[in-house]
Parts: structure tokens; sequence; C-alpha cells
């Protein structure tokens, strides 16, 4: 059998990169020949999951049709969020939790879509029903996956779903999820070391929105007042990033893991769809928005809406 590759979306955080290796894990367990890569840098989030179970994070690729002629996708189905050359190779398989938009294939194919609020929540169903026993440092990626996806069991995309096979998977890893998750994911909010360029692409995604490009990247934080207090040298940067990719709204928002609130700055031509779409007034291209937390379930869906 041809070796397959596996990977997740673009700018990957942490459900697309453990979700590749865990699936990664179970393919090779019923004999077949996978491997786990990724699109793009390791934030500090999956780092510290990946150091905290002795895992190294999958190598990174640029393109996938040089090297294989078939490929599964975890964590995404969106081709402008995928890799380069997605339309060289076979989609095999889709392993998702997200709308299904721009996406379709010459053959037939496994896909597995779930309204959960991670795919590795669909994972571990998937190892259940192959009988394959999760490992230890498996089982703490997965686990990492849904505390990220779900911000500590916080986020409205988190179902009671995700809530049980967090509860599993903590026991398998033999940590405790909630002292583990928010260790996580202050490291993940830990942006000190980050330039104006990597803030707005550590977590971006482009989504079609009735023919319009629209970017949307998510930063996590303590303090949402460190991110502004940069403002001035982040918003040239988006402005270039808009100018470069012909966008017609970037949407960067700034997400305090404490309180559960976020902060948005909206750049680009169409920047009045954020006021539309969240009912609120932008000052100076900026506006609060109030225990909004979800890019996937609060953010895009209100966006579409607008345009």
């Amino acid at each position: 059998m041809a070796k397959t590759l596996i990977f997740g979306h673009k700018n990957p955080d942490t459900d697309t990169i453990c979700s590749a290796i865990a699936y990664a894990e179970l393919k090779k367990a019923l004999g077949e020949d996978v491997e786990a890569v990724r699109l793009g840098e390791v934030n500090n989030e999956t780092s510290f999951a990946l150091d905290y179970f002795n895992q190294t994070a999958p190598r990174l690729v640029n393109t996938v049709a040089n090297e294989v002629g078939q490929v599964i996708l975890v964590d995404h189905n969106e081709s402008q969020q995928s890799v380069d050359d997605i339309d060289q190779v076979k989609v095999m398989e889709v392993i998702d939790h997200h709308r299904i938009a721009n996406f379709e294939t010459k053959d037939p194919l496994y896909y597995r879509a779930e309204p959960v609020g991670c795919t590795a929540t669909i994972l571990n169903k998937l190892y259940k029903e192959k009988n394959v026993e999760i490992q230890k440092e498996i089982a703490g990626l997965m686990l990492s996956a849904i505390i990220s996806d779900s911000l500590l069991f916080k986020s409205p995309t988190c179902t009671d779903e995700d809530v049980q096979a967090a509860k599993e998977l903590a026991e398998i890893a033999g940590v405790d999820a909630e002292r583990f998750g928010l260790d996580m994911l202050k490291a993940g909010a830990d942006l000190s070391d980050k330039s104006p360029a990597e803030l707005i692409s550590l977590d971006a995604k482009e989504f079609d929105m009735n023919g319009n490009k629209v970017e949307i990247a998510q930063v996590n934080t303590v303090d949402v007042n460190d991110v502004i207090a940069i403002r001035s040298e982040i918003e040239p940067v988006i402005e270039q990033t808009v100018a470069d990719k012909g966008l017609k709204l970037f949407v960067f928002v700034i997400t305090d893991i404490l309180n559960n609130d976020s902060v948005v700055l909206a750049v680009g031509e169409e920047e009045q769809k954020v006021a539309e779409a969240f009912q609120v007034t932008l000052e100076n291209k900026i506006a609060k928005l109030p225990g909004v937390v979800s890019r996937k379930k609060q953010i895009v869906p209100p966006l579409n809406q607008a345009f």
C-alpha cells in the first residue's frame, strides 16, 4: 500500500498537530503506512503539550504531491486552509469538526465530520471502534487538543462528548485535566517572544464568504491590553497582509482566556461587516466582544451572515 501523509490546516493549532499524530498512530496500529506532517510552525501551547508528553513535532512540509499520491486531512476540509497542492493528490479521508466548504473530490472517500468541539474527540471514538488501545502519551496529546479547542471546557463549542472524552483520556494519560490544562493554556498565552507578523499568523484561517476573501486570526492571552499596547506595530503588518492576499477583511481576535471575552481589530474595506455581524460600534477599528471566544461558533457564522 502506498504511503499516506496525514495533516491538519495551515498555521496549525494544538488540535491539528495532536490529532495528526494520534490518527497516524491509530493507522500504524492497523498496519497502514502513514506519516503525520504539519503545514506550519508549532505554537507555544502545542510545544508545551508535546514536551510534557515527550513527543516530537511532525516534520514540516510545504507541498505533498512531490512525496505521495494520497493524503488524509484532519481538523479541516476547506482547500484554502490546506496544503497548496492539495488539488494534485487524492484525499482518502477527512476527520473534522468544522463546516464543510470549498471541498470536493473526484472519488468517494471516508468522511467523518461531527458537531463536537475537537477532532480528537472523534478520534477517541475511532480508537474504540477499531479496538485499538490508546497509548499514554497519545492520550495526553488528544487531551491537550480537547482542552485547547474548548478553552478548558469553557467554549460554547464544547459538548458533553468532549468533556467525557477528556475525562477518559486524562485517566489514561495520568494527569489532572484542569491543572494541566491551565498550565498549557498559560504557556500558549505567553506572546512576549512573538513578532507582529507571528502574532497575526499563529492561528489564522482564510475563509470564502460569499465570494469575499476573509482571514480571521486569533490569539489567546491573559491580558488583552498587552496586545493592544503594540497595535501600532501590528496594524501595518495586517494592512500589508490584506494587500498581499487581496483580502476584503482581516479580523484579528484577541481572546482573554481567564475572563472568556475578546477584543477584535478589523482591517480592510469591509471592516464595517464586523460591526454589523456583532452589533457593535467599531471605535478606531476596535470593538469589545463580551463572551465571544470561539472562532468556529461565534465569529465565523455571524460574519458569514453579514456578508
